[in-house]
């Protein structure tokens, strides 16, 4: 009996706003990191009914909670209203629905040893840790993907001073009240640090997100999915200068159009965009109002079919808009360096994804709102296609990633840090 007890797992609770099958990339990353953790800890999941694009399935309308087990992970999932990208409001009922939930939903599930939330949604995600921490008298590891109400301020969602100073008293409370909290990226390090001015910082670590190298990796340009892809978008015989994700606020996307459209006229190169969200529309409109035809765009791909999208693109944009550094990382560029394809970085200096590719040498980079420099790294990309800079990019992005970048190494780092809590 004694043994038995010593060898029984500890429990922990996950929040998770999304979790697969959603492509959200933070679902995508929790599910890794709780299958990855199953021979340490005992694991339930509450995240919503799948639900990322806006639309729900019949079968997820008709309870207020749904339990199942995907791979040895136990999951509640909370029915929320649908809702539109484009329309605040419809976001805010859809977001409160799961908080709500979730609330409920943490005493339908047992004792627990660790609480574990993210970011998601914003300053709520937090404060659902919190709670969990209380009703389960557990330890809680908050772990920031991305920091807010930063991220408000920076994309200018909301200038609203007193909302945003609420946001950030809230968010510092979750904070405080973590045994631990991880970050993602070495900028993200010091604007914890920032937030309360080297005045009790709480306990902290940074761990880089990941990709599963063994999903995601080079394939040859002639591999018979990838050259289908290519056909069914009307990529044939181009160059492609891909974007992938998230069609966001947090991206500068809008302004990128503009730069793109300068090579409306090259009939050898097509910039594709893959993915949704809140700014497609806006694109789209730009592509139509000024007759981009070398400008495509292409739906979400199932996670089965994202290595074919990436390795269809020769050169992957990565991005984020100014006063993103510090806030947080674009976790595209794991995906575009376990592919190994080179990286068109409009980025921060000191930002994570920066240090990266400026350390590895896998990219080049510019400052978000460079226009100019953005056009110039274009035409230099254009004129190296067929030369072999581009081929050691790729080749010292994917090393790189296979050494310090894989699911099991950042994994490893979570366990022991959730451990020591």
């Amino acid at each position: 009996m004694i043994q038995k007890i010593k060898n029984e797992k500890k429990k922990l609770l996950v929040y998770a706003h999304y979790y697969v099958p959603d492509v959200a990339s933070t679902g995508q990353i929790l599910k890794e990191l709780a299958e990855g953790m199953l021979h340490e800890f005992d694991i339930t999941v509450i995240c919503t009914v799948p639900s990322y694009t806006g639309k729900i399935a019949a079968e997820y309308k008709t309870k207020m909670f749904y339990k199942e087990e995907i791979n040895g992970v136990k999951v509640i999932r909370i029915r929320v209203p649908e809702f539109s990208k484009s329309n605040k409001m419809s976001r805010i009922k859809n977001i409160l629905a799961y908080f709500i939930g979730a609330m409920i939903a943490t005493f339908k599930v047992g004792k627990m040893d660790y609480v574990y939330s993210i970011s998601q949604p914003p300053i709520l995600g937090g404060l659902l840790g919190v709670w969990g921490k209380w009703i389960k008298h557990a330890k809680y590891i908050y772990n920031i993907q991305d920091f807010n109400p930063e991220q408000t301020i920076a994309v200018g969602y909301s200038k609203n001073k007193l909302i945003l100073k609420v946001m950030m008293w809230l968010d510092k409370f979750s904070c405080k009240r973590a045994d631990k909290v991880i970050v993602v990226g070495r900028d993200m390090v010091e604007t914890l640090k920032g937030r309360f001015k080297g005045k009790k910082v709480p306990k902290h670590a940074f761990i880089n997100n990941w990709i599963d190298e063994e999903e995601i990796y080079p394939l040859p340009a002639d591999h018979e999915k990838v050259t289908a892809f290519k056909k069914k978008y009307g990529l044939e015989n181009k160059f492609v200068i891909m974007y992938s994700g998230n069609l966001g606020l947090y991206y500068d996307l809008e302004n990128l159009m503009h730069v793109i459209k300068k090579f409306k006229n090259r009939d050898d190169v097509a910039f594709a965009f893959v993915g949704e969200g809140s700014i497609r529309d806006k694109l789209l409109l730009y592509k139509e109002k000024f007759n981009l035809e070398n400008v495509t765009f292409i739906p979400y791909q199932d996670k089965v079919d994202l290595i074919y999208s990436l390795n269809a693109g020769d050169v992957h944009w990565c991005i984020n808009a100014k006063g993103i550094k510090g806030v947080s990382v674009p976790s595209k560029l794991y995906g575009i360096m376990a592919a190994g394809k080179p990286i068109l970085g409009v980025l921060e200096q000191g930002s994570e994804a920066r240090l990266i590719i400026e350390e590895v040498k896998c990219g080049y980079v510019t400052e978000p709102g460079n226009y100019e420099e953005i056009e110039a790294i274009i035409g230099r990309i254009l004129n190296e296609k067929e030369t072999s800079i581009l081929t050691g990019m790729s080749e010292r992005g994917r090393a790189y990633l296979v050494k310090n970048l894989t699911k099991d190494v950042s994994i490893k780092k979570y366990i022991e840090e959730i451990k020591s809590c």
